[in-house]
């Protein structure tokens, strides 16, 4: 079963150290099963709840998940090993429709707003103990939120949206806590919410979010906060809609101790209006990156929420990074006040090539989604096939997998570069690949 690793120990911390050195060292894979607990306990001669005890550390560290019956298993992204996340490995004269990046020809220029925050830097240095937030970068921030309709809160920054979440989920929940996540959703926070010890909930989604049973289930069993994708929904394009978020509403009014996260990472790239959920609940967070409209390497989110969590969040900030570097902060500001960004042309540009491959995909007999955003989700019946005779025709495709837990399989493509030349040939290569007559959206999600 490992394939000749030999897990040690002989307590609970030394089994659990001797299965983590090995999955950091590349010895043990990430979906490598693990041998069961009385299996293991008969092998290393210990008691059964020795190694229940280890793999319940694994767990809480998330570098391993259980299935029941199906058993324990090293996890696809082990929060304990250094090595990337599996990617489809592109092949030179292969074109990479799967990587999930912004066009880099519509993101705006960086060089003047670095150069402006630094000047601004040299005049008003910023030292230990001053604000975390650039005042200019809350005003702005909070007169959007508040444009949106976003519940009043303090504003803070952190480095992204995952780091937010992260942050949010830490200052309220602990280790064995249940999160109700989308399904399909983020690849990175399916991995990041077990990687805290947290339990994942899966909840079904359709073009307009997340499906209001599926969540009051996940709420009623239990789950302690939920996650929520309002707009250019990863994977699928998802944006919540006004009838949608009514019915959402109307649940979270049910649950109000439910921790409430909403990510609304499509600020600058969508052209659909946002319908948040926020202010329902006792405890809630919403964020907004920069990364999509204005480049992923500034690593820069705000976001607002209740009192408490934004003290706790700031409080637990202060004593490890300090602070989001206020030049980064600064050049922010300098974008957004100054318009270095048409985000009306952006969302359009990027609406316009989801809507002819869509479009494309539809006249040759297949369903595909993305009513915003970067990507055009595709159910399949066979994903590995699919994906492996899109490569073979010269498309890299991002596999299903990642994304979703029990939600059917797919595909996702990424629309961001595709050219008008290259629609029809992409669409021809999935249509043979994949089949017609699959991809409808029903109520429970998509199939």
């Amino acid at each position: 079963m490992l394939e000749g690793y030999r897990i040690e120990g002989r307590r609970a911390a030394e089994i659990a150290a001797s299965v983590e050195r090995a999955v950091g060292a590349g010895e043990l894979e990430p979906g490598q099963v693990l041998p069961p607990m009385r299996e293991l306990a008969v092998e290393l001669g210990v008691n059964p709840n020795t190694v229940a005890s280890a793999y319940r550390i694994l767990r809480e560290r998330g570098v391993i998940e259980t299935a029941g019956r199906r058993g324990s298993r090293v996890r696809s992204k082990p929060a304990t090993t250094g090595r990337d996340y599996v990617r489809t490995d592109v092949p030179e004269g292969v074109r990479d429709v799967a990587n999930g990046n912004p066009d880099p020809a519509l993101l705006p220029s960086l060089g003047d707003a670095f150069a402006a925050a630094g000047a601004q830097g040299d005049r008003e240095p910023v030292l230990y103990g001053d604000a975390l937030v650039e005042p200019a970068l809350a005003r702005i921030a909070r007169a959007e939120l508040d444009a949106d309709g976003v519940p009043d809160g303090p504003v803070a920054v952190a480095s992204g949206s995952l780091d937010v979440i992260e942050r949010v989920l830490a200052a309220h929940l602990k280790p064995g806590d249940t999160v109700a996540v989308e399904d399909p959703g983020w690849g990175s926070l399916l991995d990041l919410v077990p990687a805290l010890g947290l339990r994942v909930v899966p909840v079904g989604v359709d073009d307009e979010g997340p499906l209001p049973d599926d969540v009051r289930r996940a709420l009623d069993a239990g789950a302690h906060a939920l996650i929520v994708t309002d707009r250019a929904q990863n994977p699928t394009g998802a944006a919540v809609s006004a009838t949608r978020a009514h019915a959402l509403r109307a649940v979270l009014r049910e649950h109000p101790e439910v921790l409430l996260i909403e990510d609304d990472h499509g600020l600058g790239i969508v052209d659909l209006p946002l319908h948040p959920l926020a202010g329902i609940t006792r405890h809630w967070a919403f964020v907004r990156s920069v990364a999509k409209a204005y480049g992923p390497d500034l690593r820069l989110a705000v976001f607002t929420g209740d009192a408490v969590t934004v003290d706790r969040v700031n409080g637990r900030h202060r004593l490890g990074p300090g602070w989001v570097s206020r030049i980064v902060q600064r050049a922010v500001v300098r974008l957004w006040s100054e318009g270095a960004l048409d985000t009306a042309e952006v969302a359009a540009a990027y609406r316009r090539r989801r809507d002819l491959l869509i479009d494309a995909l539809a006249e040759r007999g297949v369903a595909a989604h993305g009513c915003s955003g970067l990507n055009v989700w595709i159910p399949v019946p066979d994903e590995t096939g699919a994906v492996s005779r899109l490569l073979h025709a010269g498309w890299a495709v991002a596999p299903g997998a990642r994304f979703r837990l029990n939600a059917p399989p797919g595909i996702r493509v990424t629309v961001a570069t595709l050219t008008d030349s290259e629609t029809g040939p992409l669409a021809d290569a999935i249509a043979s690949a994949v089949g017609p007559a699959v991809g409808a959206v029903t109520g429970r999600g998509y199939v």
